[in-house]
């Protein structure tokens, strides 16, 4: 078992925590957390860097664009933030009708895609924020997570508490349904590009990233919140309602090790982009 960096800092429990590109500053990582006070920090180290002061809630969701010199906050006081990560200041704050759970970038930064509590996609420009340029309603309930295709900026994929992965064509307004078995958890691709990790229930699903045919399921012990892929896909890290985050082989799914020390369930976990750390919270 590794012994863990410790980031103290938070007063409530960490929902998400994502990193950057690996720059010529290294990586940095940005946590969201109930206390309302999302957190940049060095990536190698997870010495605090600053702190985004703004939100008057929960935040939920924590994004970095490609270049990490902006970050995306998604909050319970029906916000979503978009900040300056050199200077710390808000950039724009875009409003909501309800709790937002999740905001991501696209690829070329241009856009963002929000959801939550209203069941209602919406992607915005970010040189005119002001208002959304789709709104994509079909999900049944809450959306907890939502990405960008990693190949096309005109393919959104969202899930949620309806046990749906739904894929969108912006183009065409159309979309194709994944069905879980479980409320979505979590969603993201692997660094190479060649996978879409979700989590749903106890399950951990690893589908082929252009076709998404599902190539590899495995069923853990515990109800599964997080999964993550190393960058040479040889493991992968997960973490759930057990309070521990759990280390498997991604060809056989057989648990590699397990460390522990967190006082709660584990809400987030992902590598580090060269795959030398992982953080989790």
């Amino acid at each position: 078992m590794r012994q863990p960096l410790i980031c103290s800092g938070h007063s409530r429990p960490v929902s998400d925590l994502s990193y950057s590109n690996l720059g010529s500053d290294g990586c940095f990582i940005v946590s969201a957390c109930l206390d309302g006070k999302p957190m940049l920090r060095d990536g190698t180290n997870g010495d605090w860097i600053g702190t985004f002061e703004g939100h008057k809630g929960a935040v939920w969701s924590s994004r970095f664009n490609s270049t990490a010199s902006q970050a995306l906050t998604a909050s319970a006081d029906y916000t979503v933030k978009l900040w300056d990560t050199l200077n710390g200041g808000e950039i724009v704050s875009i409003e909501h009708q309800s709790i937002v759970k999740t905001a991501d970038f696209s690829n070329n930064n241009s856009r963002i895609v929000t959801g939550g509590h209203e069941k209602i996609l919406r992607i915005f420009d970010l040189e005119r924020p002001t208002d959304p340029l789709f709104q994509i309603s079909g999900h049944q309930n809450t959306i907890k997570c939502a990405t960008w295709s990693v190949f096309n900026d005109d393919i959104v994929l969202s899930g949620g508490a309806d046990e749906v992965i739904r894929i969108w064509d912006l183009r065409s307004g159309t979309q194709v349904s994944l069905c879980a078995k479980s409320p979505i958890s979590s969603m993201e691709f692997s660094r190479d590009r060649k996978y879409l990790v979700t989590t749903a229930g106890n399950e951990v699903t690893f589908w082929d990233a252009s076709s998404f045919y599902p190539l590899k399921v495995y069923s853990l012990p515990f109800e599964v919140n997080c999964a993550s892929l190393h960058p040479d896909n040889s493991k992968f890290i997960a973490g759930g309602s057990d309070f521990w985050v759990h280390v498997y082989d991604f060809n056989t799914g057989n648990e590699i090790e397990v460390n522990k020390g967190h006082h709660g369930p584990v809400n987030s976990c992902r590598f580090s982009p060269d795959g030398s750390s992982f953080a989790s919270g």
